[in-house]
């Protein structure tokens, strides 16, 4: 029933875009700093000789993921302005962190993926560079 007669899996750079994807959703929510760390391997790598695909996928997600840090780094910080991590605050903090910013930053992360998958572009909204 399924026709993947439209879908081209030989596409330039595509399993390298699926790659980064996948390894920015795994720093996210699987093994963080590891996951951070191996992305910023494969930039290295290929972050010149790459396909123009997988060069615009590894640059928007190690953008997201430093932004990512950025705002859990902001996150704690407000938690400390607020009275430290014994206030009640704390818990506000954390809550609204994880429903709004984590939370777009995975949802974020699954588009990307899904487009790298069809061999297509994708820009973070806000925060992924042009």
């Amino acid at each position: 029933m399924d026709d993947d007669s439209d879908l081209d899996f030989d596409i330039p750079g595509r399993a390298t875009a699926v790659a980064a994807e996948a390894l920015y959703l795994a720093n996210l929510m699987l093994i963080p700093g590891l996951g951070f760390l191996a992305l910023l391997v494969l930039w290295w790598r290929e972050r010149e000789r790459a396909p123009a695909l997988a060069r615009g996928h590894l640059r928007q997600t190690v953008a997201a993921s430093l932004w990512a840090g950025v705002l859990l780094v902001a996150a704690n910080a407000a938690i400390i302005l607020l009275g430290g991590y014994d206030s009640a605050y704390t818990w506000i903090v954390v809550v609204l962190y994880f429903t709004t910013c984590h939370a777009t930053l995975i949802f974020c992360g699954a588009i990307g993926l899904s487009r790298a998958l069809a061999g297509k572009p994708f820009r973070f909204p806000l925060i992924g560079p042009r």
